[in-house]
């Protein structure tokens, strides 16, 4: 195991993860999610479908010859919501901030100057696993764990859940979580990405931007 991996999976490396809910905040307010039960299943479809995209990205911008440019295009197509897409890059352009801080890289050093305002997230997440010496199969596997950990996370804050039980949601996910990595990775090697999507998560995402006030910025 690489500490970097660690690391870069740990909620408290300060790349902005925390202030967001990943859809969870308005699906909680929608009555989608209510308790340990339907926090399971919201959790399954959004790692099933935006997760698998995200792994795929991440492990395609963690390849030696990756193109950075075109995988944030890529990314961009397959977000249709303009809140999806700003939260994308805001989390993008921390983690960057992070990443240069944590593993001096050339690679990430261009992806800050060609994108300014900031690159998806994926397309960061990748770029640094890469610069911290993984593999994309790693990054794959970070990305599938960040698009069900950060929305379980911000349950516990939302419902009030047992944090044990939510631990047991995610425990239970693993195999899942494994399955969809793989796969994600896969399709990157192949040069064939998914464009998997949700799109209630889009329609929540433009709900909650609108909201005068919420507990996450997304």
């Amino acid at each position: 195991m690489h500490a970097a991996l660690l690391l870069l999976a740990d909620g408290r490396f300060p790349a902005g993860g925390h202030a967001h809910s990943g859809g969870a905040e308005a699906a909680v307010r929608a009555g989608r999610i209510h308790d340990a039960d339907t926090l399971a299943a919201f959790l399954t479809g959004r790692l099933h479908t935006t997760g698998l995209t995200a792994a795929a990205l991440a492990a395609a911008a963690a390849a030696e010859d990756a193109d950075p440019a075109a995988l944030d295009a890529d990314a961009d197509a397959r977000t249709p919501s303009p809140a999806l897409r700003d939260t994308s890059r805001r989390l993008g352009r921390q983690l960057l901030r992070a990443a240069r801080a944590a593993w001096p890289h050339p690679a990430l050093d261009l992806l800050h100057s060609t994108h300014p305002r900031g690159p998806h997230h994926p397309v960061a997440l990748g770029t640094t696993a890469r610069a911290a010496g993984l593999t994309p199969a790693d990054a794959a596997a970070l990305a599938a764990y960040e698009s069900v950990n950060g929305p379980a996370t911000a349950c516990v804050r939302l419902l009030g859940l047992d944090p044990y039980q939510v631990a047991a949601v995610l425990a239970r996910l693993a195999p899942d979580l494994d399955a969809v990595a793989a796969g994600a990775a896969a399709a990157a090697a192949r040069g064939t990405l998914p464009a998997a999507s949700a799109p209630l998560l889009d329609v929540h995402a433009e709900q909650h931007r609108s909201w005068k006030v919420r507990l996450f910025a997304s």
